[in-house]
Parts: structure tokens; C-alpha cells; sequence
């Protein structure tokens, strides 16, 4: 019994300890627990950008007048200054051609251009005789079918000093008032017949015989032909072109800054009259300078207090500034757009004044027509800008008036 008891304990005992093994070698070994995997994410497609709705482009311009059509309507000669760069520039000689059939010489009929130092000393008298850019211009202008301006004789500057001296010597004394006189006679006498000689005469319709003579406090103005001649050499000046000038040749006193002269003009013009009381002179040249600024009306109405006096009074060296003389402003678009309505407004003014018979005028002349060519460039005063491409100002002097930059309505 105790033997069986004693088995048993032992087989017990060892089935506890396979048991027990066998727990040991079961248990599983730790593991990760695994990181969820992420889902796919499609990269999203770019957001396309807007396409931009194409801007119309513009409408070109159409334009259907000239200067010269335009000026033409109301018998107005358009016309520009002439310098050597312009005949020999492609794209000057174009715009000229095209707009404009008068000319006035820029620099190349002025008394320093035409007076010849070394023969007037081996004659003893002034002699006028053309320089070759002169003879050049000549012939462009007669090869082109341009009508001419002369400018001009008798002027205080680019004007040769030796010509009031004895013996054509600055270093000497001034002549007396008869040699000038002489002098001055012999000077107007062969410049028109210079022309006539060389076979151009006939291509000018005026001359300006006296140039800026006048103060605008309406004194005279201080130069060497008031110094030797006297206060009468303005109308000895006339009295010689009258007598040598060809009768279709209109002869003009000539000045700037007109609106401030014009009592001035107005009664001085009245005494250049021969001793039958006949005109010497046929008109005024307004050299009309002006600025954007400047007032219309009181410019208009020097044009009539001259045109009052049966004279023609013509444009002859018309520019327009931006802003005044004391403030020049840049060019930007909204002064552009100034410069634009200021030509409009004038020459419609003036056109108008033409039409109602208030104005004599055959002549309308701009001082250049491109900014590049202007002695005012930086004033941005023409027509054309520094590329020859048009400005608000071209379409206001055309009276284009939509393009002439005025606001829309």
C-alpha cells in the first residue's frame, strides 16, 4: 500500500514538472505591434492658373489729313524749319514730304551764314555769297517743290560784329551812321539778288526783314544797328526791302513772346509807312513760343489787335513747352495729354479767327516737328516724339480731337 502511494506520488510529481516545461517553452515572444499602414494619398494636380483674357488690340489710328491738306482748306501754307540733318535723314525727309510744303531755313540764311568775312575785306563793302549747306538746302527745298521762308536780315544776334567796324576790324572804331547805312543797303540789295543769280528767287513768298527788335517793356531793343544807324534803322531796313525785294515776296517784322508786345507792335508797325503813307511791310511773324500754361484768349487777342491792322500776321516759329518758362514740367502721359488739348484748342482758335476774317494768315510754321530735333527738347515741345512716333500733340493740331487726349465723354 505505501508502495503504491509512493508511485504514485512520483508519477505525479513528474507529470507536474513536464507540465510546468512545457508552459516555459509555449509562451510567445514579444512582438511590435505593427505601425498601421497609411493610406495612399494622391498628390493633388496643380490648381491651373486662369488664363488671361487677351487684351483687343487697338484699332491703328487712321489718319486722313496732312498739315498741309488740313492748313490748305483755309489757304495756310504748313509749314517746319530745315536743317542739314533733316535732307540727309530717311525718316526727317518723309515726315517733311509728307506734311508740310514751306520751309524755313533754321540757321543757313541767317546774316552769319550768308556774310563773307575775306571778301567783304577785298571789297570793301559786304558780300553776301551761300555756303554750300546753304546751296544744299536751296536745292532740296526746289527739288521737293517747297515754298521758302527767308530768315532773316537784320537781327541783333548771329550777326558778325566786324561788319559795323572800319575796315571790317572790331579792333577799330564803329562806322558812322551813313556807312552803315550803305553798308546795310548793299547787304538786303544782294541777298535778294544772290537768289535771283543762283536761279531760286521764285520758291519765296516772304522774307523776315527785321527779327526781335523790341523789348517787352517796349523799348528797343540794345544792338549794334540801333547804335550806329539810330532808332530808324528798323525802317531804313524796310524801305531798302521794299525797294529790292520782288513783289510777291511779303516782307515781316518778326519777334517772340508777341503777347506781351502787342501795344508795342500794334503801334510801331503803324510807322513803317512810306511818305504816302503806303505800308513798307506786309506782315508780323508771332514766333509763338508758348507754354501749356500759357493763356489762349489773351494770345488770341493779340492776333486780333494786329489783324485789326490789314497786315497778315503769321506763325512763324511755333513750339509749345510743357508747363511755363519758370517751371518746366516733365513729359508724362497726363502733360502729354495737356499738350494735346492746348495745340487742339489752338489752332482751332485760330482757324476760326481765319474763317471769320479777324486773321490774315498764309503761313503756319512749327519749329521742327519732332522733340529730337527741337533747341527745346528737353521741353517735349513738337509733334513727335524722340522715335518720329506721334504724339497727342500731332492729333490736337490736326484737330483729331478723340485722340488729342482729352478725357472720354
Amino acid at each position: 500500500m505505501k508502495k503504491w502511494k509512493l508511485g504514485l506520488l512520483t508519477a505525479l510529481l513528474a507529470l507536474s514538472m513536464t507540465a510546468c516545461s512545457a508552459k516555459e517553452t509555449a509562451a510567445p515572444e514579444a512582438t511590435a505591434t505593427p505601425t498601421p499602414a497609411a493610406e495612399a494619398t494622391a498628390t493633388p494636380a496643380p490648381t491651373p492658373e486662369p488664363t488671361a483674357t487677351p487684351e483687343p488690340t487697338p484699332e491703328p489710328i487712321v489718319v486722313t489729313e496732312t498739315f498741309q491738306s488740313l492748313f490748305g482748306k483755309y489757304g495756310i501754307k504748313a509749314g517746319t524749319c530745315l536743317s542739314d540733318f533733316m535732307i540727309s535723314n530717311k525718316k526727317c525727309n518723309q515726315i517733311i514730304t509728307e506734311q508740310f510744303n514751306s520751309i524755313t531755313f533754321e540757321n543757313h540764311l541767317k546774316p552769319e551764314a550768308v556774310l563773307n568775312y575775306q571778301e567783304s575785306v577785298a571789297a570793301g563793302d559786304l558780300v553776301v555769297k551761300f555756303n554750300n549747306t546753304t546751296l544744299n538746302l536751296l536745292e532740296w527745298c526746289k527739288e521737293n517743290d517747297m515754298a521758302v521762308r527767308g530768315h532773316t536780315i537784320i537781327w541783333h544776334s548771329q550777326t558778325p560784329d566786324w561788319i559795323f567796324y572800319e575796315d571790317f576790324d572790331n579792333k577799330k572804331e564803329l562806322v558812322s551812321r551813313d556807312v552803315m547805312l550803305k553798308r546795310m543797303e548793299s547787304y538786303i540789295k544782294q541777298t535778294f539778288e544772290e537768289l535771283e543769280e543762283l536761279g531760286y528767287i521764285d520758291m519765296f513768298y516772304a522774307y523776315d526783314v527785321v527779327n526781335e527788335a523790341w523789348m517787352e517793356d517796349g523799348s528797343m531793343r540794345d544792338s549794334l544797328w540801333l547804335k550806329t544807324i539810330g532808332e530808324d534803322y528798323i525802317w531804313q531796313a524796310f524801305n531798302f526791302a521794299n525797294k529790292y525785294a520782288p513783289e510777291y515776296i511779303d516782307l515781316y517784322y518778326n519777334d517772340y513772346n508777341e503777347q506781351f508786345k502787342t501795344l508795342t507792335l500794334y503801334n510801331f508797325v503803324q510807322t513803317l509807312v512810306d511818305k504816302d503813307g503806303n505800308y513798307l511791310i506786309d506782315g508780323v511773324g508771332f514766333q509763338a513760343h508758348l507754354y501749356t500754361e500759357d493763356n489762349l484768349e489773351t494770345y488770341f487777342n493779340t492776333l486780333e489787335k494786329i489783324g485789326s491792322l490789314g497786315l497778315k500776321v503769321c506763325l512763324t516759329e511755333l513750339d509749345v513747352s510743357l508747363g511755363t518758362w519758370q517751371n518746366v514740367k516733365p513729359g508724362t502721359e497726363a502733360n502729354l495729354k495737356i499738350q494735346g488739348q492746348y495745340y487742339y484748342n489752338l489752332v482751332n482758335g485760330i482757324l476760326k479767327r481765319v474763317e471769320e476774317g479777324k486773321v490774315k494768315m498764309d503761313s503756319f510754321t512749327v519749329w521742327g516737328f519732332a522733340d529730337n530735333l527741337s533747341w527745346r527738347k528737353e521741353r517735349s515741345p513738337l509733334f513727335y516724339n524722340m522715335l518720329y512716333q506721334p504724339k497727342y500733340s500731332f492729333y490736337g493740331a490736326l484737330q483729331m480731337k478723340e485722340y488729342a487726349g482729352f478725357p472720354e465723354e
